[in-house]
């Protein structure tokens, strides 16, 4: 599938939330249960690294959170990305992350985080593909519909910012 990859803009709002909202429904990608609205998704993600696939539409996005308010911190972020179900399994992940990956060095960032469902094993696969590596689990870290879930904790550090 040919897909342009580029920074999030307003407009694309409605189908990042559609997308989005195809996540959740999986019961594997989130801990959320509802979409957010666009202003706390902006508020809740850096002001760069938000960018998405296109194909005749948005058919996936991916954004960097910062992990803490704290300077030392300032390098480190968590990776999310989203694939439309019917893009799914077409390389759209993987140049998702690629993009985050030049976009969060670009700006400092030195490792990336991302903590994932380990029932997701197409996300933990798409994310060593780019060099994460899992560096543990964090077992019952939050209930999902009254059960608890793990995470699969995951990092990728720079070759070139931070060494």
């Amino acid at each position: 599938m040919y897909v342009t990859i580029r920074p999030m803009k307003d407009e694309d709002w409605e189908q990042v939330k559609n997308i989005y909202a195809e996540g959740i429904q999986t019961g594997d990608a989130t801990f959320e249960s509802d979409v957010p609205s666009k202003d706390d998704f902006d508020k809740a993600h850096l002001a760069f690294g938000k960018v998405v696939a296109e194909n005749f539409g948005v058919v996936g996005w991916a954004a960097l959170t910062g992990v803490s308010g704290r300077c030392v911190y300032a390098g480190v972020a968590e990776v999310s990305v989203y694939v439309a179900e019917a893009a799914r399994g077409k390389g759209v992940g993987k140049l998702l992350l690629e993009e985050l990956i030049t976009e969060s060095e670009r700006n400092g960032i030195w490792t990336l985080l991302a903590g994932i469902f380990p029932e997701n094993t197409v996300s933990i696969k798409l994310h060593e593909s780019v060099g994460f590596r899992t560096i543990g689990k964090r077992e019952r870290i939050g209930k999902m519909n009254g059960v608890w879930r793990d995470t699969v904790m995951m990092e990728r550090r720079s070759e070139s910012v931070g060494v």
